[in-house]
């Protein structure tokens, strides 16, 4: 695996939003693909498809209908304009927070994929993970996209599962895309320090290098 390309494949940034409810963190990856809007689209949006490079999804899946991500999130789906565009609550660990994705067409067999992560300030993950905390999480859900669309087969089972990202390339993609979510966040205008201290908490978290003081 190419883990600079895929990597750098991906657009990170961090910036915040006022929401109703107050003001919130927002985590943003974006990636093109070498495919076109509507099968991305397919890709992200599909049961038959998600567990082969994400998870299996079971619920409702329509506007107001409640979905559940197989060992992780579950939430409300807030709207949907296919094949442009959903959001969605992602409720986990007690949480709630947001996400939003969008396709974008780019022209002939080329689309991109925009993920929104918007979390309220006050979240008690963020002074000590930052972005990282659900920024990594989406890196490796993206290099799995990536991955099957490539290939059009499921992504490999050693891929799947948690020991990946504690060995070999997995390793080096965590350290690399955590690099990456430090840059975002210090671009953002965080100090330096703060920063780094969290996306060495992230990455030693994602690698298996320390117990977790929170789950992720």
């Amino acid at each position: 695996m190419d883990v600079s390309h895929h990597v750098n494949a991906v657009q990170r940034t961090v910036g915040g939003r006022t929401l109703d409810a107050g003001e919130a963190h927002v985590v943003t990856l974006s990636r093109s693909y070498s495919t076109d809007a509507a099968d991305l689209w397919d890709a992200c949006t599909n049961p038959e498809r998600l567990p082969r490079w994400f998870a299996p999804v079971h619920g409702d899946l329509r506007v107001g209908g409640t979905y559940q991500v197989e060992g992780n999130a579950s939430g409300t789906i807030l709207s949907c304009d296919p094949p442009r565009m959903f959001t969605a609550t992602w409720e986990f660990g007690g949480a709630v927070s947001w996400i939003e994705l969008r396709i974008v067409d780019e022209g002939a067999e080329q689309s991109r994929m925009q993920l929104d992560h918007i979390a309220l300030v006050g979240d008690e993950m963020w002074p000590q993970y930052g972005p990282g905390a659900v920024g990594l999480g989406w890196d490796l859900a993206l290099l799995g996209l990536a991955i099957h669309l490539e290939t059009g087969e499921s992504v490999p089972e050693e891929f799947k599962e948690e020991q990946w990202a504690t060995t070999g390339a997995g390793r080096e993609y965590i350290r690399d895309a955590g690099e990456g979510w430090y840059a975002a966040q210090v671009a953002s205008g965080e100090d330096a320090a703060v920063a780094r201290r969290a996306a060495d908490n992230t990455i030693a978290f994602y690698r298996g290098d320390q117990p977790p003081q929170h789950e992720l």
